[in-house]
């Protein structure tokens, strides 16, 4: 077959940008966006909290709504990390963390824990290229002996938006145009211009940081703030960072274009034939850790992802060291069916009132029984070490014996599991909120923009010049109103930014 021509090229493009309007749409012509049931919605910004620092609560039917519904989206498929690799490891004790919390897998230095670890792309399809400019996600899933730990981070300390409301819209611009069904830059920027919070990830996404060469060469993060909890029900809030041992390397737009051509599973094979060397990977785990009565006096909010905690004001502690030394014996019975989540959590450690991940407790548990069914924790990769026990009964594929004759309630007058009491170790760590449940906004500040300066002047000359070339080869596709618009956001996070990428834009042939 004859390669496309140039003009023919040129026609496809001028009909893809044809689909989207010119300018934006009157607020008269919108029409008023409504829940499921017809619902008039008044505000699909915020999710509703115990006050502005407080968690989300269930009765914000909206935000179950949307992520009910967007966790259903696409069988069999992941929705968001669909391609990625896995291996078995260790996680050993290196430090005395336990005066911090209780849990039993943290008690002792030298103390050593099985772990299975996930790395993944995140926007694309199970066949898409390893190599494509997109966040990582880097997961570990604890095997402990009071049952799972599931630490479901990325390769970014930060993320593009802070309320789980927005998630689905958010990812819907990652993925295909509902007509073209291909990928749109005009849907990916309009977004990230309206939801200016997103800027300190897109400038990290559209840096010489990425691409990672490869999962071995990249760290990993918790992103949000958690909580460390004694047995008494006292706590600390903590970050947890995962910083590897093989030095982070990073992939240019030409040979990750290279790559995604020859190689396609790049880092795929990386990873395994590492392993398979017997050359394995291994992080340096550290946390930051700070009280309740530092994180409401700190001049962020911590419980902002797309912020992040300096390390100059809480310095990362040691706590132990991860090694991956086991490839999977076979992919689809490991990798594809383990199921993270972030509330797999075991006694010590607890979440935090972070919007993004409070709706992440519900969203990824859910995902998983939608695509693995009601009993993915019987899957062997999920199931947990010490064993589960407890009533819940039947659903497809229940394959441990159901429970036998046992009762399937509780409580009950003949036996079975109980709970034992010691409310001070549950993983909820009690908390005070404060404030009316209500959709409590982020007012938009300089703080949104300060730390998107800080991080935009850790480059280098020529880290900036690709960067801003990074950001024109596609913002340049998109109308000229959002070009305008998003440019705002660069002059205001650093006037140079602002500079180059006004200045890449027009070298790419905009009207701007």
């Amino acid at each position: 077959m004859a390669p496309t021509s140039p003009v023919f090229q040129s026609d496809c493009d001028q009909k893809i940008m044809s689909q989207h309007p010119t300018d934006a749409p009157s607020a008269a012509s919108r029409g008023t966006l409504t829940t499921a049931n017809g619902n008039p919605v008044d505000n699909n910004q915020t999710s509703m909290t115990a006050g502005s620092f407080g968690p989300v609560v269930l009765q914000d039917f909206h935000l179950i709504d949307k992520l009910a519904h967007f966790d259903r989206e696409r069988i069999p498929e992941r929705v968001v990390h669909a391609k990625g690799a896995g291996a078995h490891g260790c996680f050993e004790v290196t430090k005395d963390i336990s005066h911090l919390t209780c849990a039993k897998f943290l008690n002792r230095v030298g103390k050593r824990t099985p772990i299975f670890t996930r790395f993944s792309t995140v926007g694309g399809e199970l066949g898409s290229a390893d190599t494509a400019r997109d966040p990582r996600g880097f997961s570990v899933k604890f095997y402990t002996e009071e049952g799972n730990w599931d630490m479901v981070g990325n390769n970014t300390p930060i993320f593009f938006i802070r309320d789980p409301i927005k998630f689905p819209d958010f990812i819907h611009t990652q993925k295909r145009h509902p007509q073209t069904h291909l990928p749109d830059a005009t849907m990916m920027w309009d977004f990230w211009s309206l939801v200016p919070e997103s800027l300190h990830q897109v400038t990290i996404l559209m840096s010489d940081r990425g691409i990672p060469d490869g999962y071995r060469h990249m760290h990993g993060y918790s992103s949000h703030t958690l909580k460390l909890v004694k047995a008494d029900g006292s706590f600390h809030y903590v970050k947890w960072h995962f910083r590897t041992e093989q030095g982070v390397k990073n992939i240019l737009p030409e040979e990750a274009a290279r790559l995604a051509g020859v190689d396609p599973n790049y880092a795929t094979r990386d990873l395994f034939s590492a392993i398979e060397r017997g050359e394995h990977p291994a992080w340096k785990v550290y946390i930051q850790v700070f009280t309740e009565e530092e994180a409401l006096k700190y001049r962020f909010n911590p419980f902002d992802v797309t912020k992040v905690v300096s390390q100059k004001d809480f310095p990362l502690h040691e706590v132990g060291r991860m090694v991956l030394n086991r490839n999977p014996e076979n992919y689809f019975a490991e990798v594809e069916q383990a199921a993270f989540c972030p509330s797999h959590m075991v006694p010590g450690i607890a979440p935090s009132p972070d919007r993004m991940l409070q709706g992440r407790l519900f969203s990824y548990a859910d995902t998983h029984r939608h695509r693995l069914g009601a009993n993915y924790h019987q899957i062997p990769i999920n199931r947990p070490i010490n064993g589960a026990n407890n009533h819940q009964r039947d659903g497809a594929m229940a394959i441990n014996g159901n429970g036998g004759s046992a009762p399937n309630y509780e409580p009950n007058s003949f036996g079975g599991p109980a709970q034992n009491n010691l409310a001070g170790q549950t993983h909820a760590a009690n908390f005070a909120v404060r404030g009316d449940v209500a959709r409590h906004t982020y007012e938009l500040t300089d703080d949104d923009f300060v730390q998107v300066g800080a991080l935009y002047n850790l480059f280098d000359n020529e880290q900036k010049s690709r960067l801003a070339t990074t950001i024109a080869s596609t913002l340049s596709q998109t109308p000229v109103f959002i070009q305008k618009r998003q440019l705002k956001h660069f002059h205001r996070a650093d006037r140079d930014y602002g500079r180059r990428v006004e200045a890449a834009l027009k070298a790419a042939g905009s009207k701007i």
